[in-house]
C-alpha cells in the first residue's frame, strides 16, 4: 500500500469533542418546541446531517415548521456552549503533527460551515496546525456527505489524486462517503457506532494514536 499523500480529517468528533455538546444543545431546542428528543436520540436521528436535513427532518417528526428563528437560535446555543465546554479530541493534535511530521499533506473537510469550524479549531488550539486554504465545507459542493463531493473537492484543491488520500471519519455517512471518493478510510470509534462504521466501508480506529502506524509513518 502507498504512503498517502493527504489526510483528510473530518472536524466535529474525530479533531474536536463536538458532538455530545452539539446534540444535547440540539435535543434541548427540540423539546422546546413540542418534539421529545434526547441525547442519544439526537445523536442517532441528526449526526452527520446537514443543518438544513436536521430542520427538515425534525419539521417532519412535528409535522409543521420549526419558528423562522429556530435555526439561528440553535446555532447561537451551540455557539455558548462551545465557549464555555469544546475540547479537542484527545491526541488530536499529536495525530496531525504525526502525520506532517512524515510529510503528508492535511486538511479538514466538514458538514459543517465554515466559519464554525475556524470557531471549534480556535477554541481547541488546533487552528495553527492546518494552514490557510486547507479547511472544506460541504456548504461548498452541490452535495454533502454521505455523497462524495466534499472530499474529491478537498482532494483537487490540495492537487492530490483520491486513490492517495486517507480519510479520518467518525460517521457511517462520512465513511460512505470517503468511500464513493475512492479513498481509504479510518474509522474512529471511541464514541462512535463501531458496527455501523466498519460497514460502511472504513477500518475501525479505537484511537487517534493508532494513526501514524495505520498510515504506515511510524
Amino acid at each position: 500500500m502507498h504512503a498517502p499523500q493527504l489526510v483528510i480529517f473530518d472536524c466535529d468528533g474525530v479533531l474536536v469533542d463536538s458532538e455530545v455538546i452539539s446534540n444535547d444543545v440540539l435535543a434541548r431546542a427540540l423539546c422546546v418546541e413540542g418534539l421529545p428528543t434526547t441525547l442519544a436520540e439526537a445523536r442517532r436521528d441528526y449526526q452527520g446531517l446537514l443543518l438544513s436535513e436536521v430542520v427538515s427532518r425534525a419539521e417532519e417528526k412535528l409535522g409543521h415548521p420549526l419558528p423562522a428563528d429556530w435555526l439561528a437560535n440553535y446555532e447561537r446555543d451551540r455557539t455558548e456552549a462551545f465557549h464555555r465546554d469544546l475540547r479537542p479530541v484527545p491526541g488530536a493534535a499529536d495525530a496531525v503533527r504525526d502525520v506532517v511530521g512524515a510529510g503528508i499533506a492535511v486538511c479538514v473537510a466538514s458538514q459543517g460551515k465554515l466559519e464554525k469550524t475556524r470557531l471549534s479549531l480556535d477554541l481547541t488550539g488546533l487552528r495553527e496546525l492546518f494552514p490557510d486554504g486547507t479547511l472544506f465545507s460541504a456548504h461548498d459542493v452541490p452535495r454533502g456527505k454521505p455523497h462524495p463531493d466534499l472530499f474529491l473537492h478537498a482532494a483537487s484543491t490540495m492537487g492530490v489524486e483520491p486513490s492517495r488520500c486517507v480519510v479520518v471519519e467518525d460517521t457511517a455517512s462520512g465513511a460512505a462517503a470517503a468511500v464513493a471518493a475512492g479513498m481509504r478510510v479510518l474509522g474512529y470509534v471511541a464514541d462512535s457506532d463501531e458496527a455501523a462504521i466498519r460497514q460502511a466501508g472504513a477500518e475501525p480506529m479505537p484511537s487517534l494514536d493508532r494513526l501514524p502506524r495505520l498510515l504506515g509513518i511510524a
